[in-house]
């Protein structure tokens, strides 16, 4: 099966105003409408989605390597907040006009700090990580989650060190593997999905561990934003199947609550995986709001 990955049309560094560079891929036509993708954990901007569908569907799409990550450099002690800004001059110095965004399992609340900080103009959560650390999850994380959300509230510091201390590109591999449901080992262990998925977590991995890190402990503590303030449209996709312990632990249920722009898709026969196995049912409704 074709799972829609294809290699760069375009890729590419950003200098910011603090001298850092943000690195980025993009696929599709230049002048497409933009979408940005904020990828899952410890991966880079070389795995992306729906190579099959951008051209077609005239989607410029940009992936965006968080600081510490593959091509962009460090920003020790980076918040959501700072990720947002650092997107904003990117939207700006590659003429971004009026984005809107994807956000991947962890990178699901790096996508809605964009929107929450008026940067994009709709958002796509695929098998997105919710607010773990928020009270309403206190009694239903499974126990090992919870013991990362309780480390990083009581010493974040202390936690990003040891998330680092444990954190590789063939530990994180081995661990997808050994605890994904069947459907979606199915899609990671196909030939060219796996080339691409682990080159890209290679890449994540060039400069270390602390760029995955940073990122884990953002995903495991609070939202520095309300995202019952988000107002613009919100698609939130699960997939029934999903059993990663990372992602929403109801399927975007609470999610979808809080969020009072927001539509959940939940797919019986999906798990968490979706982004490559409904590339085209992600995009067509993220543009039939942007259009």
């Amino acid at each position: 099966m074709d799972y829609g990955i294809r290699e760069p049309a375009r890729l590419g560094q950003t200098r910011l105003p603090d001298g850092r560079l943000l690195g980025w891929a993009e696929w599709g036509p230049a002048d497409g409408t933009p979408v940005l993708l904020c990828p899952g954990a410890a991966t880079s901007r070389w795995l992306a989605f729906g190579g099959g569908v951008v051209d077609a569907a005239g989607v410029r799409l940009i992936s965006a390597d968080r600081p510490g990550l593959g091509a962009s450099d460090p920003a020790p002690g980076r918040t959501l907040t700072s990720w947002a800004t650092d997107i904003r001059h990117l939207v700006r110095e590659r003429a971004l006009r009026a984005p809107s965004a994807v956000g991947f399992s962890q990178g699901a609340p790096f996508a809605l700090a964009l929107a929450a900080h008026g940067l994009v103009n709709a958002v796509a959560v695929v098998s997105g990580s919710d607010e773990l650390a928020h009270p309403r999850f206190a009694r239903s994380l499974n126990p090992q989650v919870k013991g990362m959300v309780d480390a990083v509230a009581a010493d974040p510091g202390a936690a990003e060190a040891s998330f680092a201390g444990f954190a590789s590109a063939d530990a994180l591999w081995d661990l997808i593997i050994t605890t994904s449901p069947e459907a979606d080992r199915t899609v990671y262990t196909d030939p060219v999905f796996r080339h691409a998925f682990r080159r890209a977590m290679d890449e994540a991995f060039s400069r270390g561990p602390a760029g995955y890190a940073r990122d884990t402990v953002l995903a495991m503590g609070r939202w520095p934003f309300d995202p019952a303030g988000i107002a613009v449209p919100v698609d939130l996709w699960y997939g029934q199947q999903d059993t990663s312990p990372v992602h929403s632990p109801d399927l975007g249920e609470s999610l979808a609550r809080t969020i009072p722009t927001a539509t959940r898709h939940l797919l019986p026969a999906a798990a968490g995986s979706l982004l490559w196995t409904h590339a085209e049912a992600v995009l067509r409704t993220l543009l039939a709001h942007v259009r």
